[in-house]
């Protein structure tokens, strides 16, 4: 497992995909909090708070996070190598989870540099460093366990398919329908008197609650078991796909 992860990384950092996700991530964030006029540019806020990342790296994530797992299981089917990899000492389980933490830490290099936006906010504050600290980490390990939830959702639909394209654009669809949808349907009438409910199915509700600094059992539950649902499915996706080769 652990050869397969190293292989993983690898192929991300000896081409161009793992460095474009990392840069672009980093100028889209650039460009909208620190030099375009709007609502998320942090200098025109007049607060010294990291609130305009948290609210823009979701959606910025939404398009990269489906760009790369689009690959991870659509590239084997279509070079015919997903036989062979699921022929080496592993069990399906460990090959999804070996991709899936790859991708994983591919995220957490491209979050790493915003540690600079955390440093210049920090000294922006009057007085400097007067920044809420525990809602910045809270709302870091909301957008971790966020990009988790989409990088299980991009395996998933990766393993249903070996195009590409098909994989990125529902992948795309699936995640936004994870972060926002719900809240969507919640507005509706028809649902009015479920709308708690429905909006606690959504990623955006649990979202928003890590990101005011606590870090609640429930939240982190949530998380943890969507990402075991999608990865449980890939799991049964690639074991259908041998019993249809058995037979």
């Amino acid at each position: 497992m652990y050869s397969l992860f190293v292989k993983e990384i690898t192929s991300f950092l000896s081409s161009l995909t793992g460095y474009v996700v990392i840069v672009v991530f980093l100028l889209a964030c650039g460009l909208f909090l620190w030099v375009f006029k709007g609502n998320l540019n942090i200098p025109d806020n007049g607060y010294a708070t990291l609130e305009s990342l948290f609210v823009l790296a979701p959606w910025v994530f939404l398009f990269l996070i489906p760009a790369i797992t689009m690959r991870m299981f659509a590239e084997e089917k279509k070079s015919r190598t997903l036989e062979l990899l699921l022929t080496r000492p592993l069990t399906d389980m460990q090959v999804i989870v070996a991709k899936y933490m790859a991708t994983l830490v591919l995220v957490i290099l491209s979050l790493i540099p915003t540690l600079i936006y955390f440093y210049s906010v920090s000294q922006l504050g009057n007085p400097p460093g007067n920044l809420d600290t525990g809602a910045a980490w809270g709302s870091y390990f909301g957008l971790l366990f966020l990009a988790g939830i989409y990088i299980a959702i991009g395996i998933f639909i990766s393993s249903l398919t070996e195009n590409q394209i098909i994989s990125f654009i529902f992948a795309l669809i699936t995640c936004f329908i994870f972060y926002i949808g719900f809240d969507y349907f919640a507005s509706l009438d028809i649902f009015s008197g479920m709308a708690n409910t429905i909006m606690k199915l959504g990623i955006n509700e649990h979202y928003r609650s890590v990101s005011r600094g606590v870090l609640d059992t429930r939240d982190i539950l949530y998380y943890l078991s969507i990402i075991f649902i999608f990865l449980l499915l890939t799991k049964i996706v690639l074991q259908s796909r041998n019993w249809q080769s058995n037979s």
